[in-house]
């Protein structure tokens, strides 16, 4: 593992607890989570503090060798830590991948920060794997937020 801390941020027009909500509901994730060029499955779902969940995450253009799991595929275990409904999202990642690059836990952190102009979302992932390269992880984050916020404003 690395100490490396990558981090990406976001105003998103909606309320905090409707982003609380987007992690919350289930099928909700699903559909927002995944970066652009993926798709998620929920594999198992149990959004608690000390609950867990665990995804699949499916290259759109399979056969590229992209995936941690499989050659299309990435599939996280993830430990949900510390829940602050509507402040504060805390989870262990932890990836499944034969690939040592991608060994160990990964510490992920989303913030809702108030705003009058609506919720400002951050995310910061520490102890990235160093199979995870920056700028991939980077543009990824960044997609997730845009997708959350699509999702929330959409139902706003």
């Amino acid at each position: 593992m690395t100490s490396r801390i990558d981090s990406a941020s976001r105003l998103i027009q909606g309320t905090p607890q409707a982003i609380y909500r987007a992690f919350a509901e289930p099928g909700a994730m699903e559909r927002w989570l995944p970066p652009d060029d993926m798709t998620g499955e929920m594999l198992h779902f149990d959004f608690r503090e000390g609950g867990s969940y665990r995804m699949r995450l499916t290259y759109a253009r399979s056969g590229e060798g992209r995936g941690k799991t499989s050659e299309d595929a990435d599939e996280v275990a993830v430990r949900l830590t510390r829940l602050e409904e509507g402040r504060r999202i805390e989870q262990q990642v932890m990836f499944e991948s034969e690939d040592p690059s991608f060994a160990g836990v990964m510490h992920m952190i989303w913030t809702f920060l108030p705003r009058d102009d609506g919720t400002f979302v951050t995310i910061r992932a520490e102890d990235v794997p160093e199979g995870v390269r920056p700028e991939d992880h980077e543009a990824g984050l960044i997609s997730s937020l845009e997708n959350l916020a699509g999702f929330v404003e959409a139902a706003e």
